[in-house]
């Protein structure tokens, strides 16, 4: 992931205010997984294969030695489908050529993440304070007021929220924690499922066609006096 040509590069110093918090879930989390069978959301199998992009306003720093490379000021990384959007990311490359990335995003603000699925026309939306992904376990971590979407064209068919959403795209589960960093005011684990008949029916609903202009009969032109 790491460019060798790059160790040379200029980039800003990172300190350390701007790397992200290590927050793992105690053992007295509420946990709820939840397969969702009738509506699988492997997301798009051809992006394991395509190049990681990252880009950013501010620049950043890379460590050729220990492969890891941080970017800072409205990030986006991109890998096929998958797009992300976050104020900072931090990437590390494993010896076996694997990815980690953790992103955070400004006070006030969410990470951004979308996947298409293999299902033609439908993706997984996500937002969250901070994201963590492992191309090796092929897992999204959302953390933090976190809710994650599956999308039929622009219409929501499944929406899960929680304090963190672990999405196990090997397996189609999501996992859910209940807590204060729940979206939910009382801090409850929600999933809405819409049915399917009504999302297909609504997508497949044909969009009028703008009506023509036509002249107005009661405007008439002035007489010159």
């Amino acid at each position: 992931m790491v460019c060798k040509n790059c160790a040379a590069m200029k980039t800003p110093d990172l300190n350390r205010s701007n790397r992200l918090p290590d927050r793992r879930p105690s053992a007295l989390t509420l946990l709820l997984c939840l397969s969702l069978l009738a509506t699988p959301a492997l997301a798009e199998k051809a992006d394991r294969l395509k190049p990681l992009n990252i880009t950013s306003d501010q620049g950043g720093r890379i460590d050729v030695a220990n492969q890891r490379t941080e970017f800072v000021g409205a990030v986006v990384l991109s890998k096929g489908s998958m797009v992300l959007h976050a104020e900072r990311i931090a990437v590390s490359e494993t010896a076996d050529g694997y990815y980690q990335a953790k992103a955070g995003s400004l006070p006030g603000q969410q990470v951004r993440f979308r996947q298409a699925r293999d299902v033609p026309g439908e993706a997984i939306e996500g937002f969250a304070d901070q994201l963590e992904f492992d191309t090796r376990a092929d897992t999204v971590r959302f953390i933090g007021n976190a809710v994650v979407r599956i999308m039929r064209g622009a219409l929501v068919a499944d929406e899960v929220t929680g304090a963190v959403i672990l999405f196990d795209n090997r397996t189609e589960v999501f996992t859910l924690e209940a807590g204060a960093g729940s979206p939910h005011p009382s801090g409850r684990a929600r999933m809405v499922m819409m049915p399917r008949e009504i999302t297909e029916a609504q997508s497949a609903e044909p969009v009028a066609p703008a009506l023509p202009l036509q002249p107005s009969l009661s405007l008439q032109p002035r007489k010159p006096k």
